[in-house]
This record gives structure tokens, sequence and C-alpha cells, in this order.
């Protein structure tokens, strides 16, 4: 039924991670194959092409679903449908941000102090062009094919690029003057095939899929016992989604207590928990969480 494209490269890894957990694993005759198979009725077919390819071929229809990042989609000014965030790996977890950076010797402090006809290196020459139309700043653009902080002072004056923390631009003399875009990875969808009932389902579907896999990561499920006496002061310490779910036990005045909460507090959370009366307390790992 969906045709499926997912990205190649850096986030490669990662998203055959996602899909595996999420129950929807990628089958292949070798890491070099540039298609797969998912076995799940919703899906036809895999390719794995590089994310900069894909908002274009999902929006000319020849794929009805792909992952990829909003910065790809802008810089090809795509029309597709943007069907959910999945900030599923170290790459994604947080928005990759294109920004405007130039020699920290330059003085330069914001983007109107760059001169006309400045030499800008880019990977989105297109995205380029359109922020410095809007400053109406006329620059040569150079399309760069990786390593762009490397081309300055020598061959350009600035660079707009791709960074999560900013420490390698940092650590090359670069300082960064303006953001151009926030980008995060996405799910995507053809506008007819997001339009069509059949395929809107399915999109649908296996976006519960994803979404449920990605809301688990870094979560657990803690499970405990605690008597009456200390069930309160329990529960004032244990975070939930909604609250945590408490039934009696067979032992009179016993209650066993379930919750979900973040992985990055358990090591704080069970010493308090224990500290406050708490008895058997497991903790478990999500594959899911659907709300």
């Amino acid at each position: 039924m969906l045709k499926f494209v997912i990205p190649k490269g850096s986030l490669e890894r990662a998203t055959f991670q996602l899909l595996e957990d999420a129950d929807l694993k990628v089958t292949r005759a070798s890491e070099r194959e540039y298609r797969g198979s998912i076995n799940d009725p919703r899906i036809d077919s895999v390719a794995i092409l590089r994310p900069q390819e894909i908002p274009t071929y999902v929006a000319d229809g020849f794929f009805d679903i792909g992952i990829t990042g909003e910065d790809w989609i802008a810089e090809t000014a795509s029309d597709v449908v943007k069907v959910a965030p999945l900030s599923y790996s170290k790459q994604t977890d947080r928005p990759i941000k294109i920004v405007l950076a130039v020699p920290e010797e330059s003085g330069i402090t914001e983007p109107q102090q760059i001169k006309p006809d400045a030499r800008i290196s880019t990977e989105l020459p297109n995205l380029t062009r359109s922020y410095f139309d809007g400053l109406g700043i006329p620059v040569r653009i150079f399309l760069s094919y990786g390593a762009t902080e490397a081309k300055v002072p020598e061959i350009v004056d600035a660079i707009v690029d791709l960074t999560e923390t900013g420490a390698t631009l940092k650590r090359n003399g670069m300082v960064i003057i303006d953001t151009l875009l926030e980008s995060h990875t996405h799910l995507i969808a053809n506008r007819v095939s997001w339009a069509d009932p059949v395929k809107r389902q399915a999109i649908d579907e296996l976006t519960i899929l994803l979404r449920g896999t990605v809301d688990a990561r870094g979560r657990v499920l803690v499970k405990l016992n605690v008597g009456s006496d200390n069930l309160d002061a329990v529960l004032d310490l244990l975070p939930a989604m909604r609250s945590p779910t408490v039934s009696h036990l067979a032992d009179t005045g016993f209650f066993a207590v379930e919750t979900v909460v973040p992985k990055s507090t358990i090591n704080v959370l069970i010493p308090r928990l224990k500290s406050c009366g708490a008895e058997d307390i497991v903790e478990m790992p999500i594959a899911k969480i659907v709300p």
C-alpha cells in the first residue's frame, strides 16, 4: 500500500533501530542495499536514500511517506505534509540549527553587517539565498560539500552551516551571529497519499507506532508495594503522565503502585522511595507509550 523512504547516512543506523523498536523491522540483503522490506501489510516497499533527496521524491509522488529533516524540506521547497516530529537519535533528540557564522576576528556581530557581494559557503544554497534576499544583501553563494568552516577566511567570508551545539564552529574560530532555522526530523507524507482515506489510515496507524516508540525513549515503568501509612509520602514523590495507578493488595493495609517516570531521574527516585517506606521496587523498560 505505502511506499516508504528512509534516510541514508548519519541517521541510517538510528532510523533502522527506531523502526525495529516500533515492530517495523527493515530487512535487506546487505547494509549496502538501497532497497528493503518491512513485514507489514501497510508497507509495500522501502527505499534508503539521502535525506536531501527525500522531500522532493515524496512531494513528487515517488513515495507516500518518508523521514527527513525540516532543513531539507525548506531547502528543496517541497510541498509535503509534515505528519509528526520524530526525535529518536543523538542527532535528532534536539533540533539541528542552521546558523550564519563568521570568523571571530571579523568583528561582525549581526547579519546586517555582512557586506554586499560577500562570499558565503553552505550546503543549503536555496535557503541561504532566500535568507539574504530577505535582508536585502546581495551575496555570492558557494556550494559546500562538507567541512564548510574550513573554507573561512581564505575562500569565503562567512558560512551557513548545520550545528547542534556550536562547539565545532567555536573550535574553528567561528562565532554564530544568527539562526536561520531550527530543524527537527519529521515523518512526511505526499499530499495525494494523505488525502486518500485508505492510505491516510495506514499513515496514521504507522505514526502511532513510531510516536509511541519515540515517546517511550528515556522513560521506565516503576512498580512497588507500600503500606497505607506511607502511601501519601510515596505518591508525593512520583511523577506520572496522569496519576499513578494504585490498587489494593490481598494483604490488608498494603497497596501496589505503578507509574511511568523519566529514566534520568530513577537513580535518585528509587532510594527516596525506599526511604519513604516503598518495598519490592521494580524498574521495567517500556517499548511504546500510546496516549
